[in-house]
């Protein structure tokens, strides 16, 4: 017979006015004080906290039959529709592998050469501007990048305006007066998404196209069904915002981090410059071993997502604790990545933690989840990953970067990761950076 304590007995926190600002920081606080599983009063509900490598092995992978995508994230669904992210069982399964071939790393070599022209058509008037916005030109960038790789739609007017739509709706939560109101201005947005992407669904039935929507066009369940253009309407919108919004904000902070700690960006460039002239080829970013591993510390430090929300299918025990079904849980992404018996002085940047022979993340499996991880890790990864170093590969061989001093930088959670104020830098030329 189970000797777990009951639900009431789970450490209880009260969330700090704060929170938003200072989640990784406080949930860790919280895991060294209470352990890996807590719970707090949110929204009106019950939430349990499950904190570290083992809770996320828990929650990702071993006893993953257990949570619901569904139901942790239900407002994406009223939002975006029932996409991949809010699938559950073999549903996801199914239309996962319909996407599958369209993400693995060797299919990036199509996307590559669409990443690299945007990335460099959205950057050229940077050093003529003087100072620009990162986090508003990363957010154009990766907005064109998900438009044309993923769904096939040409970066330009149209585009910006799926762009603004999209930002619209991920702030309507701060902007709404009521309920009410919240409810019609999602209504007016999602009928203008509708009005925009419905055609060009029609437009791929036409003439199928190599990109994500085309595939998805052209696929047939087990009973040979095509998908409907609901379906096909939640599939783009979850692609087009999750293929920017996490890599807007990463490598936002990518170049944050390496413009104040120069002596790695010197190490990023050396090894930028042993690389053949010209912009480079798939092989090419893979070597970037240096860059890639100050990607993972952004990651680290920075998670796109603080928080993986589940609802629950089950109860289950956990550290000796009973949670009912239907609870609410939040595996901690980024209150994970800073615990100390982890990751050794978690608040410092340090990318060669991740080089041999160090290797932190790998000692403790599910260390690092800035991507999930298990069967569903983000079907992005390779594409978010190659983007990200393109840009910032781009960006540094070309131009040097300043933080613009007096403002205020901060990381903000709301679903995701966003910087309420920006982050403004001057730029210069630099002279290209080759052998």
């Amino acid at each position: 017979m189970s000797q777990a304590k009951p639900f009431e007995e789970i450490p209880f926190v009260e969330l700090p006015a704060n929170y938003q600002s200072d989640l990784g920081p406080f949930l860790a606080r919280s895991y060294e004080q209470y352990g890996p599983i807590f719970r707090t009063f949110s929204f009106g509900q019950d939430v349990v906290y499950m904190v570290g490598p083992e809770a996320n092995r828990f929650v990702l992978a071993s006893h993953r039959e257990l949570f619901s995508h569904r139901q942790g994230w239900w407002f994406v669904e009223e939002m975006f529709g029932d996409g991949l992210l809010t699938m559950d069982g073999e549903q996801h399964d199914q239309h996962r592998r319909m996407m599958n071939p369209a993400f693995t790393i060797s299919y990036m070599d199509h996307y590559l050469p669409i990443m690299q022209r945007i990335i460099r058509e959205r950057t050229a008037d940077w050093v003529e501007r003087g100072e620009v916005d990162i986090y508003d030109e990363a957010r154009k960038i990766t907005f064109d990048v998900a438009a044309e790789a993923l769904t096939g739609l040409r970066a330009g007017p149209e585009v910006d305006q799926f762009r603004d739509i999209f930002v619209q709706l991920l702030n309507l939560g701060m902007v709404a007066i009521d309920e009410d109101d919240y409810q019609r201005q999602l209504a007016a947005l999602k009928g203008h998404l509708y009005e925009l992407l419905l055609p060009k669904i029609e437009e791929r039935r036409q003439c199928p196209t190599n990109d994500v929507l085309g595939m998805l066009v052209r696929a047939r369940d087990e009973q040979g069904r095509a998908l409907s253009d609901e379906q096909l309407f939640a599939h783009t919108n979850i692609l087009l915002v999750a293929g920017h919004e996490t890599s807007t904000s990463l490598s936002t902070w990518l170049l944050y981090l390496l413009t104040q700690h120069v002596d790695y960006q010197q190490r990023v460039l050396d090894e930028l410059a042993k690389l053949p002239e010209g912009e480079p080829n798939l092989e090419g970013i893979k070597k970037m071993k240096v860059l890639e591993n100050a990607l993972s510390e952004a990651e680290r430090l920075y998670p796109p997502v603080g928080n993986g929300p589940r609802g629950t299918f089950e109860a289950f025990e956990f550290h000796g604790y009973q949670v009912p079904a239907g609870s609410q849980v939040f595996y901690s992404i980024a209150a994970s990545h800073l615990l100390p018996h982890v990751f050794s002085n978690p608040t410092q940047f340090d990318p060669d933690r991740f080089a041999p022979p160090r290797e932190e993340h790998k000692k403790v499996p599910y260390a690092l989840v800035g991507f999930g991880g298990g069967p569903r890790i983000c079907i992005g990864t390779n594409f978010a990953k190659v983007e990200i170093k393109a840009m910032v590969a781009h960006i540094l061989r070309r131009y040097r970067l300043e933080v613009v001093p007096g403002q205020e930088i901060t990381q903000f959670y709301r679903t995701t990761s966003v910087l309420p104020n920006g982050l403004r830098m001057r730029v210069e030329e630099r002279e290209p950076v080759y052998v």
